[in-house]
């Protein structure tokens, strides 16, 4: 299933990785909507990122960041829900998995589409704990080549915030930033130069 190429790099297909992990989903998962709580699908997500991730590097994987955390639509207490995972792209020693979340409701068989994530994973040395370089990815399709293009524009757009948002942070310039809250729903109680 794997390619090594003249520089002994190793090279795996997506679909080498691909994992899902379906689970039903019991009251004690509910928030106090009566809906399942948010941080149970993070839970399970983080777990298949691990499973796919892993079974991509042949090694143990931590997760380092979570992208784009979408609730679509909410999850019933007795749906089976899918984690489908894969491997989107692979840096040196990090994979961004990208995982889709599907609720079925097993009594009218609904499936829907209620979350999307993307995980950055890294690999690392169980002897040494130390980052370890992945296996290459095999993209077999426009779909997955689409995928591997779109995790490196994320990774572009997340730096430029990264590097924006520290510019802004800091409260050397709050004075100049109150405008800001013109049409917000908040009062001050402090005081500013701009309310003395």
């Amino acid at each position: 299933m794997s390619t090594t190429t003249e520089n002994h790099e190793t090279y795996f297909p997506v679909k080498y990785s691909q994992t899902t992990i379906t689970e039903l989903m019991i009251p004690s998962y509910a928030n106090f909507g009566g809906k399942i709580h948010g941080g149970i699908l993070l839970s399970l997500m983080d777990k298949v990122a691990y499973a796919c991730a892993s079974r991509h590097a042949g090694t143990y994987c931590v997760t380092v960041s979570v992208d784009e955390v979408n609730f679509l639509a909410p999850v019933e207490v007795g749906d089976l829900v899918s984690m489908h995972a894969s491997v989107n792209h692979v840096g040196n020693t990090s994979l961004v998995v990208g995982i889709r979340v599907e609720s079925e409701n097993v009594k009218t068989r609904q499936i829907r589409h209620t979350n999307t994530s993307y995980f950055t994973m890294v690999a690392k040395d169980e002897q040494t704990a130390k980052p370890k370089q992945v296996p290459g990815l095999i993209l077999e399709d426009r779909n997955q080549l689409r995928r591997f293009i779109e995790a490196i524009k994320r990774k572009e757009i997340k730096k430029r915030y990264a590097d924006e948002f520290d510019n802004v942070k800091g409260s050397e310039n709050l004075d100049e930033q109150i405008g800001l809250l013109d049409n917000e729903r908040c009062r001050l109680s402090i005081i500013t130069s701009k309310n003395v």
